[in-house]
């Protein structure tokens, strides 16, 4: 759900640090938010990929489910596997309608102490222009069995890049025997954290979640390190692009299926078996016979991006699909793109068409994702 144009932008506790640093401010998600800073977007991206960048995404919904089962709740509205989450460990899952189309993906874990202490609920963050509508259907779904805090005092930064784990470890005492996808509530920085070893650009890093009157301080601290810069909206799309990873309203929406979107990682063997959570008859038959359309990485190899609404046609100039994001990327110096095609031009290094400016301009089908992950999923 967007905000309506005439409603006024909301600001994070960490605007004014934006600002001072000399931010373009943009609206999104109904939000004041940083879209560059004065080393621009290329400068920011690829520091990120060889540093450590820091991101402001407290616009971001971040809430606890609470109630007497919570982790069993959840699952009437996602097909992941909550009761079998392990403490300690998040997941990343997508909200489901009754047709099986995608309300928003999220993050859900079960944040533990340094001592292995279960913290209270589920700790959920959802996207930033779809919290709103979130809350509501989760909160109608599971009237009387969760209760739901949203954790409106609390900001949300991210750190990230291959620098990112000695920045955090040398400031918080305790990360560094994080995995990706672990989660902890723990004290750091003269304040408490809930804090999770994951992101959303590809690079190992944490998203440390801080009340939101201690934000500007620990931003500060994160920034006297040479290591950090900040960075903005418009390197953290490049950045997911890159990674492969999609972006809510763009490559996800209410009519897309995990499956068309490639997420079937999201959908737990025993939830299939099961088959008891929203849509689950429309997944199930995908999973078993294949979706109408198909989620593929494109490579655009020559002229220029193909942007989100661009039109995918076949060798013979055939309209076939459309792109759902695209851009340059920094790393690869060319043209990249997702978008949705027909199952029979998933396969890669199927040759395709994209149309910029009614030119069509050579693509071709490539895995996931075109910038390898860099998540530490062991220690040592």
């Amino acid at each position: 759900m967007s905000t309506p144009s005439d409603a006024p932008l909301r600001t994070t506790p960490l605007t004014d640090a934006h600002i001072a640093a000399g931010a373009r401010m943009v609206p999104f998600a109904g939000y004041t938010m940083p879209v560059q800073y004065p080393m621009g977007v290329m400068a920011e991206h690829l520091w990120t990929r060889e540093h450590c960048g820091i991101f402001d995404v407290s616009h971001m919904g971040q809430a606890r489910l609470k109630g007497v089962s919570p982790l069993s709740a959840f699952e009437e509205v996602v097909p992941g596997d909550y009761i079998g989450l392990k403490p300690g460990r998040q997941k990343y899952s997508v909200l489901l309608n009754r047709a099986g189309g995608i309300v928003d993906d999220l993050m859900a874990g079960r944040p533990t102490t340094l001592d292995g202490d279960v913290t209270d609920g589920l700790f959920v963050v959802v996207n930033g222009a779809c919290k709103d509508n979130d809350f509501k259907v989760i909160d109608a779904e599971l009237a009387g069995q969760v209760t739901i805090q949203r954790l409106e005092d609390r900001a949300l930064i991210a750190v990230q890049g291959p620098e990112a784990a000695a920045v955090v470890q040398g400031l918080i005492p305790g990360t560094e025997t994080m995995v990706f996808m672990d989660i902890r509530a723990m004290g750091g920085l003269g304040t408490n954290l809930i804090i999770s070893r994951s992101g959303y650009t590809g690079e190992d890093g944490y998203e440390i979640s801080v009340p939101a009157a201690d934000a500007p301080r620990v931003w500060a601290t994160l920034l006297a390190d040479a290591r950090v810069r900040p960075i903005g909206l418009g390197a953290r799309d490049s950045l997911r692009l890159e990674a492969g990873l999609p972006l809510y309203g763009h490559d996800l929406d209410e009519t897309v299926s995990p499956v068309e979107a490639g997420l079937t990682f999201a959908v737990n063997k025993n939830r299939r078996e099961q088959r008891d959570f929203p849509g689950a008859a429309r997944v199930v038959k995908e999973l078993a016979d294949g979706a109408a359309r198909a989620k593929v990485c494109l490579r655009v190899l020559e002229g220029a991006p193909a942007r989100e609404g661009a039109e995918v046609a076949d060798e013979a100039g055939t309209v076939i699909g459309i792109v759902t994001s695209g851009g340059y990327s920094p790393v690869l110096k060319g043209g990249i793109a997702l978008a949705f095609v027909p199952p029979a031009f998933k396969a890669e290094g199927t040759k395709l068409k994209v149309i910029v400016r009614g030119k069509p301009q050579s693509a071709e089908v490539v895995p996931s994702p075109f910038v390898p992950h860099r998540y530490v999923r062991k220690l040592g």
